[in-house]
Formats: structure tokens, C-alpha cells, sequence
């Protein structure tokens, strides 16, 4: 019976150890996932920024001026211009 309650208690301290560790595993992976949440807000309001800069970057707008002001390009003379439309040759 002795042999019994000393195996028993072995049992049980393992299983109480296994719990232990199982909980600090736990805890540490849910650590893990509220930062990778907050990575993953972090990068979408950087994606927004950048979305945002390349609207403005593009614009037709700063293109023109960049044109026009670094690269000395004008534009043609109105009696240069021909308008083309589609299924229609020059």
C-alpha cells in the first residue's frame, strides 16, 4: 500500500508540473500574439501612409510641375496637337 501512495504522489506531481507548464506555454503565446497584433496594426497604418504618398506622388498635378520646373519640358503649341481617336488613322 506504501509503494501505492508513493506512485500516486509521483503521478501527481508530475501532473501538477505538466499543468504548470502547460499555463506558462499559454501565457507565452498569447504574449506572442498580441504583438504580432500590434505589428500587424502597425503595418497597416504604414501601408495607409504609404498608399497615401503615392497618391500624392503620382498626381497629375506635381508630374506637370515636375516637368516643367527640373526637367524644362512645355508643352506643344495648340496647332501641334492632333487628337486620335479610336479605329481612326492620322
Amino acid at each position: 500500500m506504501k509503494r501505492l501512495d508513493i506512485l500516486l504522489a509521483l503521478v501527481l506531481m508530475i501532473c501538477a508540473l505538466a499543468v504548470v507548464t502547460a499555463q506558462h506555454r499559454a501565457r507565452m503565446m498569447f504574449m506572442d500574439l498580441e504583438n504580432l497584433k500590434k505589428e500587424a496594426r502597425d503595418l497597416e497604418v504604414e501601408w495607409g501612409k504609404l498608399q497615401l504618398e503615392q497618391g500624392t506622388l503620382v498626381s497629375h498635378a506635381r508630374v506637370e510641375s515636375l516637368a516643367q520646373h527640373e526637367l524644362g519640358l512645355v508643352s506643344p503649341p495648340l496647332d501641334r496637337i492632333m487628337l486620335i481617336e479610336s479605329g481612326t488613322k492620322p
